[in-house]
């Protein structure tokens, strides 16, 4: 496979679509746009890396054969799709909705940091789930196994003895992006990007 040229992730925000293939569509369209090539040239999918089948699982999709590193996220009103030049994840909360609802994914260092800020642990929760997406199990892996420390713009998640960076944005105040891409410079794009 070839070098795809792209030294940054692009994540790009829009409006849900009404369901995969238009997920899909979303897709393609981002790594044309970050590949700067027609949609004609993109193939993608998914694949289930523990059955092998295409219905579900980690998407995929390459450009006149070179690989890009791509994931997927949704949240109300809102798909977030990430194009990189290696692996990534990428994770949308709505703060809302950890605050309207605890989960019991947070370890005691997460809690302590976050001193109940809905804000963090939202960040908290999507770093966690984009660090799993990079990592290709997602949650297959029990979340309490990833350590976070975030901040408004940056953080770490330890999992499996490793630091991983990730790299934390609102787009609104309602909302938390997290990119995990090895630490690699983060665009936000797309009609949705100031402001849902």
């Amino acid at each position: 496979m070839g070098e795809s040229g792209l030294q940054a992730v692009v994540v790009t925000l829009c409006a849900t679509g009404a369901d995969r293939a238009a997920d899909r569509e979303a897709l393609v369209a981002a790594v044309a746009s970050a590949a700067a090539v027609e949609t004609a040239a993109v193939r993608a999918g998914r694949v289930c890396p523990h059955c092998a089948r295409t219905d579900h699982g980690r998407p995929w999709a390459t450009v006149h054969g070179t690989a890009f590193g791509v994931s997927l996220s949704r949240t109300t009103g809102v798909l977030a799709v990430a194009v990189a030049p290696g692996p990534v994840g990428v994770d949308l909360e709505r703060v809302s909705r950890v605050g309207a609802a605890p989960l019991d994914a947070f370890t005691p260092g997460e809690r302590e940091r976050s001193a109940g800020d809905a804000g963090l642990l939202a960040a908290c929760w999507a770093a966690k789930e984009a660090v799993l997406k990079r990592d290709g199990r997602g949650l297959r892996v029990d979340p309490l196994t990833v350590d976070v420390d975030v901040d408004a713009a940056a953080g770490t998640a330890r999992f499996e003895g490793r630091d991983h960076p990730v790299s934390v944005h609102r787009p609104d105040p309602d909302l938390v992006l997290v990119v995990a891409a090895g630490g690699l410079p983060v665009v936000v794009e797309g009609p949705l990007s100031g402001g849902v």
